[in-house]
């Protein structure tokens, strides 16, 4: 039955129109593709609900955000700050340095562009900005992309409206009031491709690379590999991203054993490789995992041994864990033992097939859209309802 309770009708009213009305989201972060690419799905997302709702990234101008975003039509301000974790003394005190100028740039972005809400993607620019806007009373949240936090999440964290996670095992660094298992986001678009069913080639396809820049250790043991797997030549295709410094000898490797393979420095359209694989083998940064979860892939991944707090390890063990995945350290990392490897996968369909539900079971395809509606659900909140 209906109210007629008028202090209810106009909280149903106040609520109704800041949820319709135009928003303002500032995604603060960047600097490598693993903060960058899901800020992009959480912009695109954003839009997609209003065309009047505006979007604004801040980040830096070392970060790769300026080519990206530009190609992309999204608009960027940049501030200046560096990294401090991990850094040698001098480095870190020109580091320290540039906080209060970045302070000082941040609060000047925000009273420009007057934002509702704040969200830190991770990298360099997030802390700053994040910590700026809710000194300024706007609403703010961050979105955790990997099992062990990084160190401007674990502030952040503290004082934060909302804290958007990937893997359940981060909840342990958050508020567990404040925090939401969302997934990592990805791009809509290529969500929707990876998860098409692409004609690709006939023998057992391998998708390998390394992060945008290629992974120098693991196109070497590659190499390695192929001498121990000549007499499954016929039966293996290999699309390889190599990076530029590698690609020439690499290409040269396949060709002079025989193997049919694809070949680029980086490839453009992941979404079609990704429908062409049988089997991945890559690192384990947290875009890579949201992408082998979200299109349903087997992986053999290889950590990045030297990722901040080794969180590339930890991650791999979620798949490893849940049997979506083979885990090799890359110190173990041998040209006859990953190519006993492939054979085995090659040779056993159904194992491959469990490894690939199993990381459809891990995926969660809508966390764009479950981080834009917490993001508008919090707008409507009343101020100081931050638990």
């Amino acid at each position: 039955m209906a109210t007629s309770d008028p202090k209810e009708a106009l909280e149903r009213e106040r609520r109704h129109s800041r949820h319709d009305r135009a928003a303002g989201m500032i995604i603060a972060g960047g600097g490598t593709g693993g903060h960058l690419f899901p800020g992009i799905a959480i912009a695109e997302e954003f839009l997609q609900r209003r065309p009047a709702h505006r979007i604004l990234f801040v980040g830096t101008e070392r970060g790769m955000e300026k080519k990206v975003l530009g190609a992309l039509g999204l608009p960027l301000r940049t501030i200046p700050v560096e990294g401090i974790k991990g850094r040698g003394p001098a480095q870190t005190a020109r580091a320290l340095m540039k906080i209060p100028g970045s302070l000082v740039t941040s609060f000047r972005i925000l009273r420009e562009f007057r934002p509702d809400i704040v969200v830190g993607v991770g990298g360099y620019a997030s802390g700053p900005t994040v910590l700026a806007s809710r000194l300024m009373g706007i609403k703010t949240a961050i979105a955790e992309q990997n099992a062990f936090p990084g160190l401007t999440n674990r502030i952040l964290g503290r004082v934060t409206d909302r804290i958007f996670l990937t893997f359940p095992a981060s909840q342990q660094w958050f508020p567990k009031k404040r925090t939401l298992v969302t997934g990592n986001p990805i791009r809509a678009a290529l969500l929707a491709q990876t998860r098409e069913k692409g004609m690709g080639h006939p023998g057992f396809t391998i998708l390998i690379f390394g992060g945008s820049q290629g992974a120098h250790a693991i196109n070497r043991i590659v190499e390695e590999a192929l001498d121990d797997l000549l007499h499954l030549q016929d039966r293996l295709y290999f699309i390889h991203q190599t990076g530029e410094s590698d690609r020439k000898r690499i290409a040269e490797a396949y060709r002079k054993r025989g193997f049919t393979a694809e070949v680029s420095p980086f490839i453009m359209d992941m979404a079609s490789a990704y429908r062409k694989a049988d089997l991945l083998l890559c690192r384990a940064g947290a875009t890579s995992i949201a992408e082998i979860t979200a299109g349903g892939k087997a992986s053999i991944l290889v950590p990045f041994p030297f990722a901040v707090n080794d969180h590339q390890t930890r991650n791999a063990d979620v798949l490893y864990q849940a049997g979506a995945a083979e885990v090799i350290a890359e110190k173990d990392l041998k040209g006859p033992l990953l190519a006993a490897l492939i054979e085995r996968l090659y040779r056993h369909p159904e194992a491959v097939r469990g490894m690939a539900d199993a990381a459809a079971g891990l995926g969660k395809p809508n966390a764009a859209r479950d981080i834009v509606d917490a993001c508008l659900a919090l707008l409507e909140c009343g101020a100081g309802e931050n638990d």
